[in-house]
């Protein structure tokens, strides 16, 4: 057993674990703040993320060993809906950084099983960060038309 690969898809599960309690706490918080759209947003962002966990719990369970997620990061809220996004764009930035870097080692070692897993998990990551950027602009948007 790879004790790097599973290193990998550990840190995965840790990094995947945290963006469910993050997206779910946002979630929660735009549903306070009657932000009905993003409320939403987030919340299907958590059933993406908890599809993640799910593969690579998968994964690890395949290679005869238990998911160890470790200590996850606090959440942070962020005090308003444009520090939440800011806030969300470091943590996919670091995704998409740690899949990088898997999906590299897997290839490198010839693993086209968890090298394809990987690869997907950060085709997912870019779409979220295309779409951080997609609200971020649309709030920069209306934030000019009321001013």
């Amino acid at each position: 057993m790879d004790p790097r690969l599973l290193g990998y898809l550990n840190r995965a599960l840790a990094h995947e674990l945290a963006a469910v309690q993050q997206y779910m706490a946002q979630s929660r918080l735009c549903d306070l703040w009657k932000l009905a759209d993003y409320c939403s947003h987030f919340h299907q962002d958590v059933i993406e993320e908890l599809g993640h966990v799910a593969s690579l719990t998968d994964a690890l369970l395949k290679l005869g060993t238990a998911p160890n997620a470790m200590q996850l990061p606090p959440v942070r809220l962020g005090r308003s809906l444009e520090e939440m996004l800011a806030i969300d764009r470091v943590l996919e930035v670091e995704a998409v950084r740690l899949y990088e870097e898997a999906a590299a080692y897997s290839a490198r070692v010839r693993d086209d099983v968890h090298h394809a897993l990987f690869r997907k998990i950060l085709n997912d990551e870019l779409e979220h960060l295309q779409e951080l950027d997609r609200m971020e602009a649309d709030l920069v948007r209306k934030e000019k038309r009321y001013a």
